[in-house]
C-alpha cells in the first residue's frame, strides 16, 4: 500500500530556526484568531475587547510603524475587534522555544500603542507570570495607565483553545476543525509553543543539597528551581483547566500575593525543609489541591482537607466518605481529625473499608475534618520526556490522577435546610 500523510492546515514540517518557529506561530495564531470568533472572543474580552459574537476581528502581521521621536518598531502582530462604532486593538509581541521578552522592547511598543491609538499591548511566550504578573521586569507601565501591557503563556493560549474546542464547542464545524489543526501544531515540538519541561541547569545541585540539607535560601540556585516549580503549578493549573473546562488557578494566600513575597516563602521552605508547596483551586470542587514536592524525602505528596457531616457521628461521616471514594486508589491514606484533635487517626482506604472504627480516636465517637493524601515516587531528572519519568512527569501524572480518581467524585458536605416547626 502507498506511504501517505494527511494534509495538514499547519504543517511543522520544515522548521530550519527559531525566528521562523517564531514567524509561523505569529502567522497561524492571528490567522486562526482572525476565523474563530469564540476563540477570539475568549483570548481577548478579559483585556476589553467586545464579546459580541457578531464583531469584526481582523489580524495582521510585519507591523511597522514610525515613532513620533524618529525611530521605528515592528511588532509581530496587530489584532483589532470592531463592533458598530466601538475599536479595540493591541499590538502583538510573540516569542517561542526558549527566547525572553525584553523590557525594552516592549516598552517601545507601548510607546507604539499610544501614538497610534490602541488600547494595549499583548506579549505571548513559555514564560508565566506569577499570580497574573507579567514575566518582564522594569516595563514602564502604572496600574492606572492607559495603555495597559497583557501577557499570556503559549500554555495558556493551548489551554484556551482545548477549552473552546472540546468543552465550550465551536458552533460552526469548519472553524471548529480549523481550531483543531491550531491545537495540533502547538502541541508539537517543533512549534516552539512548548511547556515547562526542564527544571534547568540548578537541578542536580538542588536536589542533592536538599536531601543532604546544605541549602540556603540566598543561594540563587535555589531561587532559580522555586521560579521553575511555581511555573510548572501553574502549567499544570491550565492542563486541568483545559481537561476540565473549568477556570483552574493556583491558589495563594493574601500574604503571597506579591511575587517577592512568594519567591521568599518557597526559597524558605525549600532551604529549610527540602519542600516546594503549592495550591491549585479548581472550582466547585470539594477542596484545593495541596501539593508538595517534597526534595528531601523523594516525594510527590497531593491532599485534600474536606470537612467532615455535620449531621453525623463518626461512623456515619466515615462511611459518607468511603462511599464517594470508589474509583480511588487503595493505598490512599485517609486522616480523621476529631474534634478539636491535634493529631488525626489514619489508616489506607484499603483498611477503613474493612472497618471504619480505625478511623475514630479512643474515646472519641465523633469526626470533624477529613485530610485525603496520596504520596508517590518523585522522579530525579530534571527533564521530562525521557524513557524514566522524571520530577516533572512524576508530578504532572501525580496531580492528573489525584484529581481523576479522587477529588473529582467527591461532593462536599452542605448543611440541610431548616426545616418549619410548629405545634401540634
Amino acid at each position: 500500500m502507498t506511504e501517505m500523510q494527511r494534509a495538514r492546515l499547519i504543517p511543522v514540517s520544515g522548521i530550519g530556526s527559531t525566528a521562523e518557529a517564531e514567524q509561523r506561530a505569529t502567522s497561524a495564531l492571528l490567522a486562526v484568531i482572525s476565523i474563530v470568533r469564540e476563540f477570539s472572543d475568549s483570548l481577548f474580552s478579559p483585556f476589553g475587547a467586545s464579546k459580541a459574537k457578531k464583531a469584526v476581528v481582523e489580524t495582521f502581521t510585519e507591523i511597522d510603524i514610525k515613532l513620533a521621536t524618529g525611530g521605528r518598531v515592528r511588532p509581530d502582530g496587530l489584532v483589532r475587534v470592531s463592533y458598530g462604532s466601538t475599536t479595540w486593538s493591541a499590538l502583538v509581541e510573540v516569542k517561542t522555544g526558549d527566547a525572553k521578552l525584553e523590557a525594552t522592547q516592549l516598552n517601545s511598543y507601548l510607546i507604539a500603542a499610544r501614538e497610534i491609538g490602541a488600547d494595549c499591548v499583548v506579549s505571548i511566550s513559555n514564560e508565566l507570570g506569577v499570580a497574573g504578573a507579567h514575566p518582564t521586569t522594569g516595563l514602564n507601565i502604572r496600574s492606572n495607565s492607559k495603555i495597559q501591557m497583557h501577557h499570556m503563556s503559549w500554555t495558556k493560549v493551548l489551554a484556551v483553545a482545548v477549552k473552546n474546542k472540546v468543552h465550550a464547542g465551536v458552533a460552526d464545524p469548519e472553524q471548529a476543525w480549523i481550531l483543531g489543526e491550531l491545537i495540533r501544531y502547538l502541541q508539537h515540538q517543533n512549534s516552539g509553543a512548548t511547556s515547562v519541561s526542564n527544571m534547568g541547569a540548578s537541578w542536580t545541585a538542588v536536589r542533592d543539597g536538599a536531601r543532604e540539607g546544605t541549602l540556603k535560601k540566598s543561594m540563587a540556585e535555589v531561587s532559580d528551581i522555586t521560579s521553575r516549580w511555581d511555573q510548572l503549578i501553574r502549567q499544570i493549573a491550565l492542563h486541568l483547566s483545559s481537561e476540565t473546562g473549568a477556570d483552574v488557578i493556583q491558589h495563594l494566600p493574601r500574604a503571597q500575593q506579591d511575587p517577592k513575597a512568594r519567591l521568599t516563602y518557597l526559597c524558605e521552605s525549600l532551604a529549610n525543609d527540602g519542600t516546594l508547596p503549592a495550591e491549585i483551586r479548581v472550582p466547585d470542587a470539594a477542596g484545593d489541591l495541596e501539593i508538595t514536592g517534597d526534595l528531601r524525602a523523594r516525594q510527590i505528596c497531593i491532599q485534600v482537607s474536606l470537612a467532615a457531616p455535620g449531621d453525623k457521628k463518626g461512623r456515619g461521616s466515615i462511611s459518607w466518605l468511603v462511599r464517594q471514594l470508589d474509583a480511588a486508589p487503595p493505598d490512599l491514606v485517609i486522616e480523621a481529625y476529631a474534634r478539636n484533635a491535634r493529631t488525626p487517626e489514619s489508616a489506607t482506604l484499603l483498611a477503613v473499608r474493612d472497618d471504619s472504627s480505625v478511623l475514630l480516636a479512643e474515646g472519641k465517637t465523633d469526626v470533624a475534618r477529613f485530610v485525603l493524601v496520596r504520596r508517590t515516587e518523585a522522579g530525579q531528572n530534571g527533564k521530562s520526556g525521557l524513557r524514566k519519568p522524571g520530577f516533572i512527569d512524576t508530578l504532572t501524572t501525580a496531580v492528573d490522577r489525584f484529581y481523576t480518581d479522587v477529588l473529582q467524585h467527591i461532593t462536599a458536605w452542605v448543611p440541610p435546610a431548616p426545616q418549619v416547626k410548629r405545634p401540634p
